[in-house]
């Protein structure tokens, strides 16, 4: 009973903590590199509402456009490269995926933190709305020290995406293995290398990364015998170096495991192989429906992973599973027309298939 009790106290202090004013949307994104060179990217998307993701490819010679918060026309471009990846709400954008050339972007949530530009008169046309940045990116950059010269020159504002002001930050990788981390903090564009290539939610990148020397201690391998007073002391199962090692929802939590879990394991021999990696250490966080919970605007809601993705930067290849269907797909660039006439959506939606294994009944 005093259990039970005492459970029941931990539970409402969770819900008390989860009911806050921001929520988290608890998006976790790692990054590995093969034995052959080949850098992959991958990330989980947990938000409390259906997405309604898909994938597109955005094909070369395309023209797009951005959204100016003063109600007027934003940032117009031609696209240089293709890209591929996960849209939302059934928009023209890419949230997060790869390009022809091995660049990949992705959006993150930033509650509490975020705080975007404000685009004078006279700038509207190079503003861009915060949901539309990873698609300008993609279809424009081939590496990563590209975005960070070209940032500088446009103006990311606070442009409602379907009538709400989403606060986030993104994370870009390249097929060379440079990673960098782009926020707007108090209005002001920030710009971080991320050599660990993690990225979660809040607090901002650079918290995280002081955070880090809190858990210098875990490591990979067991921990080894030791006496004390002539008694023996050994661990009592596999993990004793990853002991403390955090395991709940929260972003700092989930930062921490991403990094261990990242750099602790094993390369692949190449792509597909830190692929599969990918997908295995990210299972570790995906966030089933109902153990995330909060209340947002009178009414309760919850954080589950809708999709996981990982990007192979160097074959320019898009894999993704959903909760409906825990079964890879993918999306190849190499494969598609890449100067198409219009945007290519891929039915994602397919009934979650098991393989019948059971052995057929024999006579006597």
């Amino acid at each position: 009973m005093k259990m039970a009790i005492r459970f029941s106290f931990v539970l409402a202090v969770v819900a008390a903590v989860l009911t806050g004013v921001h929520s988290t949307r608890a998006c976790t994104g790692i990054r590995l590199t093969a034995k052959d060179g080949s850098v992959v990217c991958a990330r989980t998307l947990e938000f409390n509402e259906n997405l309604a993701s898909t994938p597109v490819v955005i094909p070369r010679h395309f023209n797009l456009h951005g959204t100016a918060n003063s109600g007027k026309a934003g940032l117009t471009w031609e696209t240089k490269y293709a890209a591929t990846g996960m849209n939302a709400l059934g928009q023209p954008i890419i949230i997060d995926g790869v390009n022809e050339k091995g660049l990949a972007a992705g959006i993150f949530y930033l509650p509490g933190y975020a705080k975007y530009q404000t685009a004078a008169e006279g700038e509207e046309s190079i503003s861009l709305g915060s949901w539309e940045l990873t698609t300008w990116l993609l279809t424009n950059f081939a590496t990563a020290d590209e975005v960070r010269a070209a940032l500088p020159g446009v103006r990311v504002t606070d442009v409602p995406f379907e009538g709400t002001i989403f606060p986030v930050h993104y994370v870009v990788h390249d097929a060379a293995g440079k990673s960098l981390v782009i926020e707007y903090l108090d209005g002001r564009l920030s710009l971080n290398d991320n050599p660990i290539g993690v990225i979660t939610n809040s607090p901002d990148f650079g918290w995280h990364l002081t955070n880090l020397n809190n858990y210098i201690n875990l490591t990979a391998d067991n921990a080894a015998p030791e006496k004390i007073d002539g008694v023996t002391l050994r661990q009592l199962g596999q993990g004793s170096g990853m002991h403390g090692l955090p395991g709940d929802f929260t972003p700092p939590s989930r930062f921490v495991r991403a990094v261990a879990l990242s750099r602790a394991a094993f390369p692949g021999d190449d792509g597909e192989d830190a692929v599969q990696q990918a997908f295995h250490i990210l299972n570790s966080f995906d966030i089933p429906r109902g153990t995330v919970r909060g209340v947002e605007n009178d009414q309760p809601s919850f954080d589950h992973t809708q999709w996981t993705s990982a990007c192979d930067t160097k074959g320019r290849v898009y894999y993704f599973h959903s909760d409906d269907n825990r079964r890879i797909r993918l999306v190849d660039l190499k494969e598609v027309d890449l100067d198409a006439k219009r945007i290519q959506v891929i039915s994602r939606h397919s009934a979650e298939d098991s393989q019948d294994l059971t052995p057929a009944k024999t006579d006597g």
